[in-house]
């Protein structure tokens, strides 16, 4: 199985700096741009994907929704153990806000947030459910930056644990023989680059 995970594209928040969680807030004017950039580059490239899922809030959506129809693969049915980790009483504050409540180790402040073992757990779950459906499935996966660095440490841990900005795409293969996954791609934005040349 060959699995493609993709942070959704940019939204007013994102660009504010306010922690989204759950709160389901759309793609921008960027965040649509951004979508089609990649699109574009998947549809010209020589591996094929044969579907793609997507968390059920709408800037992870919306960006599958995109991709789908550029790609012409089918957008199948979200699943809500894609969303994003739930923040709590972050969610919706901006980087300043977060520093004057919680100060600098907000991450660690008890604000009623997810635990990482939560978001791993329901990340995994997702993974070896498609897994076990069958070994050649190509697969693309649309969801949320705090999400997909939960998911990627627990599926590859030779990975940096770099941040995921929006738009970013990752690929793992998975060995049968080792029972592993393999990095083929990680963060990759180069996308984005054609982005930053028209403006």
């Amino acid at each position: 199985m060959i699995i493609g995970l993709i942070r959704h594209g940019k939204t007013e928040w994102n660009a504010l700096g306010r922690i989204q969680g759950q709160t389901d807030i759309p793609l921008n004017e960027e965040g649509k741009r951004q979508a089609e950039a990649l699109a574009l580059r998947l549809s010209g490239e020589e591996r094929r994907w044969d579907a793609i899922v997507s968390s059920d809030l709408r800037r992870a959506a919306d960006t599958a929704s995109i991709i789908a129809a550029r790609l012409g693969i089918p957008h199948l049915p979200s699943d809500t153990r894609l969303r994003e980790r739930f923040f709590g009483e972050v969610e919706g504050t901006t980087e300043e806000e977060r520093l004057h409540r919680w100060g600098p180790d907000w991450r660690m402040a008890d604000a009623g947030q997810e635990s990482d073992e939560s978001v791993q757990a329901r990340g995994l779950a997702f993974v070896e459910e498609w897994r076990a459906k069958g070994a050649g499935t190509r697969l693309l996966v649309v969801s949320h930056g705090s999400f997909l660095a939960q998911l990627l440490r627990v599926m590859c841990d030779c990975l940096d644990d770099g941040h995921l900005v929006n738009m970013s795409f990752s690929v793992l293969q998975y060995e049968a023989e080792a029972k592993r996954w393999n990095p083929v791609l990680h963060n990759c934005t180069n996308h984005l680059k054609q982005l930053a040349l028209k403006s």
